[in-house]
């Protein structure tokens, strides 16, 4: 386990950037909170560099060089509150609001605000389901089914966070959960468009907000940032093929009609 130096401003501005880089933060917003809040406490020099999933920094301080600090950063969930606390902080330490310790008080507390609870994210994902498949053209009934699938998806999510499933296997598995689900609502009679009650239902599936900073990062010039994202954006939208697919494509073999060809 790292221990932090709670006096240093090289350390606090690493765990700034650290907190927006694990909650989804663009790169050039963790580099440049980063920078202000060495120059908010004076130091002499800094240098950072940040990529999707590590951070690299340097600085001197009263004259002392520090040797760099390096953090590796996994991708995980997004957690916008998270980002805009940290934000927040920023522009207080900037107004020269918080000394170095209550700075790295109040940044530890950022850390451990908690996601939305389960009830809660669970029903926004049947009611995101059931709009995005009344978007695509669903009918009331299809946007219901898509409802429930969505409910089960969220469900099924929230448990292999718990038991810390791959990421790749969480997103094939919840995919064919959610085929699987519109198949079988579909032929029991409830609902008239399988295709839509299906895409409404892997919607929250979709990394909207990853793919978004890939291409943020690009336009920045953090070419190396941005194709790591679109790597991670690309094979999660190629694990929601594959579970969607494999459901249809068994379907089809047993005789089951799918509505498209496979």
């Amino acid at each position: 386990m790292i221990t932090e130096n709670e006096n240093s401003p090289l350390e606090l501005a690493v765990l700034a950037g650290r907190i927006l880089l694990s909650n989804g933060a663009e790169i050039f917003r963790v580099q440049e909170t980063m920078e202000r809040i060495a120059a908010s406490y004076h130091m002499d020099s800094f240098h950072v560099y940040a990529i999707s999933n590590g951070i690299f920094a340097c600085g001197t301080e009263n004259g002392i060089p520090h040797t760099a600090e390096i953090r590796h950063v996994p991708l995980a969930p997004v957690h916008l509150g998270r980002v805009a606390a940290v934000n927040q902080i920023s522009r207080e330490i900037a107004e020269g609001k918080h000394t170095i310790p209550e700075a790295f008080a109040l940044l530890k507390e950022i850390e451990k605000l908690p996601f939305t609870s389960g009830r809660i994210q669970i029903l926004a994902t049947g009611m995101g389901s059931a709009c995005f498949c009344y978007l695509f053209g669903g009918s009331p009934v299809d946007c219901v089914v898509s409802f429930f699938s969505g409910l089960l998806v969220c469900i099924f999510l929230l448990l292999a966070g718990k038991k810390k499933l791959s990421k790749i296997m969480t997103t094939i598995l919840a995919s064919a959960l959610a085929a699987f689900c519109g198949l079988v609502l579909y032929h029991a009679g409830i609902g008239h468009n399988m295709d839509r009650i299906i895409i409404g239902s892997i919607i929250p599936l979709v990394p909207g907000v990853p793919l978004t900073n890939s291409i943020r990062d690009f336009f920045n010039g953090d070419y190396i940032s941005g194709t790591i994202r679109l790597i991670d954006t690309l094979l999660i939208a190629t694990c929601i093929a594959l579970g969607v697919g494999f459901i249809l494509k068994a379907a089809s073999m047993m005789g089951i009609a799918v509505g498209v060809p496979l």
